[in-house]
């Protein structure tokens, strides 16, 4: 991240399922919304309300795009972090327009009112922390690049209980 970038967590609910795309030299891209709504507590009624609803589009890159999409969809509650971005255009009529967007670092299912079973996705070449052009490392990172071996990680596996031995539940350290 740069030093001037502005760093974003919102909490919300997804607006609409995510949309899977990829550029012109294969990189998956995932666009989505999310809708954050403040609840306050009115002091004359003594009741709950809604405030005004921010709506955001995010855009999540590489494999974490692909995770998205095939994780994530339409009223689930996630958590997102990452950078707000502004961007100016013009529309065909010349109306010169701003939005806002968040540049996705991270993003995953709240578990405020939900569960969730995680399962690693199989490392490519274009993930977090792979040195690929604008990777970010993720949380946690993937290790790659770091001089890591996959005998040294023992995530690297599949094959259930940690050291990819599966004869144990212990932890390798």
């Amino acid at each position: 991240m740069a030093a001037g970038d502005t760093q974003i967590t919102i909490a919300g609910n997804l607006v609409d399922d995510p949309e899977l795309r990829y550029t012109p030299t294969g990189q998956a891209v995932a666009k989505f919304r999310v809708a954050s709504t403040p609840r306050y507590r009115d002091s004359a009624s003594g009741e709950w309300k809604d405030g005004d609803s921010l709506f955001l589009t995010c855009n999540v890159w590489r494999q974490a795009a692909e995770n998205v999409a095939e994780s994530l969809q339409r009223g689930m509650r996630v958590i997102v972090y990452g950078r707000l971005r502004q961007r100016s255009y013009e529309t065909r009529e010349g109306e010169k327009r701003t939005v806002y967007e968040v540049e996705v670092d991270d993003v995953g299912p709240s578990m405020r009112n939900a569960s969730a079973k995680v399962t690693k996705s199989n490392r490519s070449s274009g993930g977090f922390g792979s040195g690929g052009s604008g990777g970010s490392g993720g949380s946690g990172g993937s290790g790659s690049g770091s001089g890591a071996r996959a005998a040294d990680d023992p995530w690297a596996s599949d094959t259930g209980g940690f050291g990819g031995d599966g004869a144990s539940d212990e932890p390798p350290f």
